[in-house]
């Protein structure tokens, strides 16, 4: 399921008018009320450190352009991502080179959006959600980053905390639980219930699978799809590079890699040489073994190769579940074949083979940031992402890009950074397959790296979460609840319903959290509760 991206700001600009003329009177009435804290957020010098040295930190942390690849980090207020910014050390979440949100899309694309899916079933996809009827005021989504150079406090724990997420966790509805609260600031538990039980994690797995990707390859890392050009035998070969995102379509909103792109290189490389006639071939050699999940062929994810245009979908969707072709990159090679022919290239029909060392490149085409496709595959819960994503941890790391290899992968990469994987067990990098076991103090310990100053790769991580009330597979949820203030990576299977994100509480505080439950019989019951849950949590001011 793939996250659009935000149209040029032209395009935009009516949505955006529409948008602000709703919640204009809201921002009035926040611009007021958290203004006192927006001044004790400031971020100060903490003893000992050196001035050139934490001009370095707030540069690297705090201001736009200052991150390598161009990435940068701010928070937003959580009612759409829009309201205020916070203190400089507590930023975070990158922007596009217009100014614009890449990870929190405008209220009109949120709304426009094929809804997705997680695992198991269509539930409401192609429903537009229902925006909350009232969007609340609250501090930043990511308050609290900056640890101790900030003055946000810590949260607590102990019996208060306790006495409001409790009896909320033990609604029958959510059946075996595991689940764990941290202070993102600290790392300190402040909540948990069966924290190191392995339970099956459904889509939630996704925040691994992103945490262990941009730590291999980093954020700027790109997914590239090459033209070959074998001269003795006049061959093109389409080479597939694992980019799901490669697209086909002449409107590219997404800014994804584009087939009708590479095709025009192509050609205009061939007739550089003078070639018209060329006999067309496809490479997807880059992924060994079977293509099918075990889950069998479904309509959330398609055959499994490291060549496809738009996801191997038979409609015009973007996201959620679709019928998709049985040979991804057989019908990819086809398109690229006609898109030569409109430009004046002759092609056979084209059929398997390699490239080889001989094959020199003609073009090629490259996907956006894996920063930018790791929040496509959060935000939407994008399946066929999630596959390929796990599958480059393999190739990074020297491993073999099949099911085995890429959870070896991204279990070795979780490993190096020191998080409880007691239990844990990859099967997959999507969730799809019920044989993946999670533990909730795994995934907010993951959350919490995520969180860390020092490792600001990571920070996708935390962007990417659907925000409650407005974007991705949290867009239809939280109407009258902590819409804009909960940002959550969902997960569902049959019998299986998981949430696990961020949540900033009464009083500014940034807490990680992840609710596991299984044996859950009524799915509306069991994600009511686990809404609710979350919800109070952001309105915890408990001491």
């Amino acid at each position: 399921m793939v996250v659009p991206e935000l149209r040029p700001w032209r395009a935009a600009r009516p949505h955006v008018a529409r948008f602000a003329g709703a919640v204009r009177p809201r921002l009035a009435r926040t611009a007021a009320a958290v203004r006192p804290r927006l001044a004790r957020l400031r971020p100060s010098r903490p003893a000992g450190a050196g001035t050139a040295a934490w001009s370095r930190i707030t540069r690297s942390v705090a201001w736009p352009g200052t991150w390598p690849g161009a990435w940068r980090f701010t928070v937003v207020a959580a009612t759409a991502g829009t309201v205020l910014a916070a203190g400089a050390v507590t930023t975070a979440g990158p922007w596009d080179s217009t100014g614009q949100r890449t990870a929190e899309q405008d209220r009109a694309v949120a709304l426009e959006a094929t809804r997705g899916t997680d695992h198991g079933g269509r539930g409401n996809a192609g429903t537009p959600p229902r925006g909350p009827r009232t969007a609340l005021s609250a501090p930043s989504v990511l308050t609290g980053l900056g640890g101790g150079a900030t003055t946000v406090k810590s949260a607590p724990g102990g019996k208060a905390l306790t006495g409001a997420l409790a009896p909320l966790l033990k609604s029958p509805a959510l059946g075996d639980l595991s689940a764990s609260v941290v202070d993102v600031s600290t790392g300190r538990s402040v909540y948990g219930d069966g924290t190191g039980d392995a339970l099956t994690p459904a889509s939630t797995t996704k925040i691994a699978t992103a945490v262990a990707v941009l730590t291999a390859l980093g954020p700027d890392h790109r997914l590239t799809t090459r033209a070959t050009f074998e001269p003795d035998t006049k061959e093109v070969i389409l080479v597939g590079g694992g980019d799901p995102t490669l697209t086909a379509r002449e409107k590219n909103p997404t800014g994804s890699a584009s087939l009708r792109d590479l095709a025009g290189r192509t050609a205009a490389a061939l007739a550089e040489r003078g070639v018209r006639e060329v006999t067309l071939s496809y490479d997807t050699t880059l992924y060994p073994g079977g293509q099918r999940h075990p889950i069998g062929v479904n309509p959330n994810l398609a055959a499994l190769t490291p060549l496809m245009a738009d996801e191997a979908r038979r409609d015009n969707s973007a996201a959620g579940p679709a019928d998709r072709v049985a040979d991804p990159a057989a019908d990819a090679a086809r398109k690229f074949g006609a898109l030569l022919k409109e430009n004046g290239i002759k092609a056979t029909p084209p059929g398997p083979s390699k490239s080889t060392t001989r094959a020199g490149t003609l073009a090629a085409v490259s996907s956006p940031p894996l920063a930018t496709l790791v929040e496509r595959m959060l935000t939407h819960s994008d399946n066929d992402l999630a596959e390929a994503l796990a599958r480059q941890t393999a190739i990074a790391t020297g491993g073999r890009a099949d099911f085995a290899g890429a959870s070896a992968a991204v279990r070795a990469q979780l490993q190096k950074l020191g998080v409880p994987l007691k239990g844990a067990v990859f099967k997959d990098g999507s969730g799809l397959d019920r044989g993946n076991r999670l533990t909730a103090g795994l995934l907010t310990a993951l959350l919490v790296k995520s969180g860390d100053p020092a490792r600001p790769e990571l920070r996708p991580v935390l962007t990417g979460l659907p925000v409650a009330g407005f974007t991705g597979t949290l867009a239809g949820r939280y109407a009258d609840g902590a819409a804009g203030v909960v940002r959550a990576k969902t997960g569902t299977l049959t019998g299986v319903n998981a949430l696990a994100g961020t949540v900033v509480d009464r009083e500014g505080r940034l807490l990680a959290f992840a609710f596991l439950a299984t044996g859950t019989t009524d799915p509306t019951a069991a994600q009511a509760a686990l809404d609710k849950a979350a919800t109070a949590l952001a309105a915890c001011g408990c001491r």
